[in-house]
């Protein structure tokens, strides 16, 4: 593996470089695989031999249809073919959803699956971001989230069940209610591409719900589930008619012989597959362990098959992953060029504990200094010692819950000044872990804190960062923004003497009853987060969506079908 690996991620159009393009760099054997989430454990050893005593029918001769493919799938689901489509892939169907179903809009929590957010994007829609935020542990708020749909006026909402890349999970009975609630929208779409290794509830799914909807996909992963991403295959549940529009515009052989073999051998191995999501769940609840005993590094709940991680205050996660690969060979998923993510998180995906222990081993070395090249992170209470300035930023904006300098200063001191208040490494919330110094920041980012300090009876409470960042331009140049479709000229009439350089204060003024922070004008330009999003103040309460705890997992005997229902005896 060569020194600079940054050169290998910068050169890809995915995330990481494949493992086809490591292995290639590696002399021939490829790292130890945290990046991709695959289950490690199906196929089972005997079925890839089997796969082996065939690859060259495989490979020498067409598939049957997809018809016939997706057939001996709903049998093993119970799931009726008509309301069925398969793809090349999860991502092939969201493809195809964005082109057919998805008019002008669609709304998506941040951070999530980037195709959600890239796919509609590239066909130049308007996507609204629904920021998850830190201090809630990234917990989705249903009700907050239906309230900033409708003050959008999105027509289209997707929700991941987990979600990627924190595997925060929804109750059922929320994800069916919210459903309801958005039945008026052109079409909702819940991902369930991990749920089969969820264990919160013992039926997760609301595949049964969604067909009887008339705008409602169930998005489903089977490369995931079955160990077997290479194959590249997927399905989507939903109503016969929608299901129906997006089949009749796939290709009549979208699907591969490999795919083919996979799904009809899949019945002969049921108890196998269950006991692998059985193991995968065990081994999540080991590896969160592990990995929480680390100093400073925070682990999120997981439903899926991975783990979402913050690094200690300092660490930069394009250091960590590239040491990682070079000097352990241990491949990780840095997720700084995840929207609503930044460089101080990574997404593990769960592995068995003998890979957990080689993953602590490169970590600790790697952050804390144990081997020859010393740590990229300071040791605790050593003050300002950042690999680069855009950590101590990271940390600025997360510890005052996106309210920046200004919301620094009000915790230091009740509107003291940044530079006196952080002269000194005061101590952070958490205790112990010092709030960097001035001189540590980039110099622009403390200079607009003295004018904003005196006058913090405007703001209820902090404000996201990307916030005020627009709406000083539309003060001057009301007619570049649509702004008569959002704002109703008689509304601002009643309080003519409101000076025109106070957008707070006439945000506060026209802002619908219900939503505790401004709508907006216009839509939301390509590639930027939805001004309108919630605070962490904000969403902090989950409304008794809060996660259950484990009842525990399927019996290896029974065949737990990707509907959730089931239980057809293998």
């Amino acid at each position: 593996m060569p020194d600079n690996v940054t050169s290998l991620f910068r050169s890809t159009a995915a995330h990481s470089p494949s493992m086809a393009a490591l292995t290639r760099e590696s002399d021939g054997a490829g790292p130890v695989d945290f990046c991709i989430p695959c289950n490690p454990y199906f196929p089972t050893p005997a079925m890839f031999e089997e796969m082996a005593a065939r690859l060259r029918d495989i490979i020498t001769y067409y598939p049957s249809s997809a018809d016939t493919i997706t057939a001996e799938l709903c049998s093993l689901l119970r799931l009726p073919p008509q309301c069925v489509a398969m793809g090349n892939g999860s991502t092939e169907l969201i493809t195809w959803i964005d082109h057919l179903l998805v008019r002008e809009s669609l709304a998506v929590p941040v951070p999530t699956f980037g195709r959600w957010t890239d796919q509609p994007m590239e066909t130049g829609k308007r996507v609204d971001m629904f920021p998850l935020q830190e201090s809630s542990g990234f917990a989705l708020d249903l009700a907050q989230y239906a309230e900033f749909i409708r003050a959008r006026g999105t027509r289209v909402a997707v929700i991941c069940n987990p979600n990627n890349p924190d595997g925060g999970f929804l109750h059922k009975h929320a994800v069916v209610q919210f459903m309801d609630a958005m039945a008026d929208l052109d079409l909702v779409v819940i991902d369930e591409s991990f749920l089969e290794f969820a264990d919160a509830e013992n039926e997760p799914s609301v595949v049964q719900e969604a067909m009887l909807r008339p705008n409602v996909i169930v998005l489903r992963s089977l490369g995931k589930n079955f160990g077997l991403h290479g194959i590249r295959f997927g399905y989507l549940v939903a109503n016969p008619a929608l299901a129906g529009r997006v089949r009749s515009m796939l290709p009549k052989w979208n699907l591969n012989s490999f795919a083919e073999h996979v799904v009809f051998m899949l019945k002969e191995h049921g108890a196998e597959y269950a006991q692998s999501l059985h193991q995968v769940r065990r081994d999540r609840m080991d590896m969160s362990g592990q990995l929480s005993s680390l100093p400073g590094l925070t682990v999120y709940p997981s439903q899926g098959n991975f783990l979402f991680v913050r690094l200690p205050v300092g660490a930069e996660g394009t250091v960590v992953r590239d040491r990682l690969l070079t000097e352990h060979r241990i491949l990780v998923r840095e997720c700084g060029n995840k929207i609503g993510s930044s460089s101080r998180f990574l997404r593990l995906v769960v592995r068995p504990q003998v890979d957990v222990r080689r993953l602590v081993t490169g970590l600790e070395q790697v952050l804390y200094g144990t081997s020859r090249r010393g740590a990229a992170v300071p040791e605790q209470a050593t003050g300002t010692a950042y690999s680069s300035g855009t950590a101590a930023v990271d940390r600025l904006v997360t510890q005052t819950n996106g309210a920046g300098t200004h919301g620094l200063a009000q915790a230091a001191g009740a509107g003291m000044p940044l530079p006196a208040a952080a002269s000194a490494p005061a101590v952070g919330p958490g205790g112990g872990m010092p709030v960097p110094a001035a001189a540590g920041l980039p110099q622009p980012e403390p200079q607009p804190v003295p004018q904003e300090a005196p006058r913090p009876q405007p703001v209820p409470q902090p404000v996201p960062v990307p916030q005020p960042a627009p709406q000083p331009v539309s003060v001057p140049q009301p007619q570049q923004l649509p702004q008569p479709a959002a704002y109703p000229e008689p509304a601002p009439q009643p309080a003519p003497a409101a000076p025109p350089l106070a957008p707070a204060a006439a945000f506060a003024a026209t802002a619908p009853a219900p939503m505790q922070v401004p709508p907006t004008t216009g839509p939301t330009p390509p590639g930027v987060p939805a001004r309108g999003g919630l605070t962490a103040a904000q969403v902090r309460g989950t409304d008794g969506l809060s996660m259950a705890p484990a009842t525990g997992w399927p019996g290896a005997q029974s065949w737990p079908d990707a509907a959730g229902m089931g239980q057809a005896a293998g």
